[in-house]
């Protein structure tokens, strides 16, 4: 008969023996999954596991091992504190993105006493706004997708965590789309932003993820030359827009928030010092 702690074991062996890069925390992670408990729990418990656990841990593994995304496995991951939703067709929330909501709140906690509007455009998973949601419920929040798939995800989370967006189901760069938005006081996006260059050397879990939600154009700018110009107009005098971007880009997203009129931009970096989120105010000409 397996204990717990025995497969807890066979599960981290197969994962290190397969080249997964952090075997022991992914190890934690589906036996958390499996059996319900912490680890701690797991590793002192003298229960035996069932034949359908061992199974289930088996089919994780092959999975796990040919590629597949952990968080798509486990179907939920942690952003900002809370869980959320994931799976197939939807772009896994990253840690580099709570830079982005961090900043956002921040902002927001300035306006506390007014009702504030804040879009979340390219939202995927809804992260973004449903955190901002659950921090600032009197906060008008909506979020606009093109992914059906991700649409399904985003009522989910927003389901999840009572959080009271609106769902909206849209092409950003659609011209039509800006046009029904207007008096916006903050738009928040996570736009995609590889370059082809890093679409072809994506790692293997990474190609499960909707290319969609990954392809920025040739030089991975595209969203933000786009997005920036059209969405500027739905803004308020001195509303705010904040990008993340990828890696060397926030100089070339700071010119077209200049080329657009935009003031006061900041740019802010992440938890390992690259530059990641870009702010810019709407200085109301042009």
């Amino acid at each position: 008969m397996v204990t717990s702690k025995e497969l807890y074991l066979h599960i981290k062996k197969v994962l290190s023996g397969n080249g997964i890069e952090s075997p022991e925390f992914e190890a934690m992670c589906f036996s958390e999954h499996i059996f319900k408990k912490k680890l701690p729990d797991i590793l002192i418990s003298r229960d035996t596991v069932t034949r359908e656990q061992v199974n289930y841990a088996d089919s994780l593994l092959i999975r796990r091992c040919q590629g597949e995304p952990l968080q798509y496995l486990l179907g939920k991951w942690e952003f900002y504190g809370l869980e959320f939703y994931v799976g197939e067709g939807v772009l896994i929330p990253r840690q580099d993105t709570e830079i982005l909501v961090d900043k956002a709140l921040s902002l927001l906690a300035e306006s506390t006493d007014k009702c504030l509007t804040v879009l979340d455009l390219c939202s995927g998973s809804g992260c973004i706004a449903v955190t901002v949601k659950t921090r600032f419920p009197q906060f008008n929040v909506t979020v606009v997708e093109i992914s059906e798939k991700a649409i399904g995800y985003i009522n989910k989370n927003a389901e999840l965590h009572h959080a009271g967006i609106e769902v909206v189901n849209a092409d950003v760069l659609e011209k039509s789309t800006a046009e029904s938005f207007s008096d916006i006081d903050m738009i928040l996006c996570n736009p995609p932003y590889l370059t082809e260059k890093d679409m072809d050397e994506l790692q293997k879990e990474v190609k499960y993820e909707p290319e969609l939600a990954l392809f920025g154009g040739g030089d991975g700018l595209r969203f933000y030359r786009k997005i920036i110009p059209l969405w500027k107009m739905t803004l308020k005098k001195d509303g705010v827009m904040l990008f993340e971007t990828g890696m060397g880009q926030t100089g070339a997203v700071g010119e077209i928030f200049e080329k657009n009129s935009f003031t006061d931009i900041e740019i802010w970096d992440d938890l390992c010092g690259i530059h990641r989120v870009v702010k810019g105010k709407n200085g109301g000409i042009g």
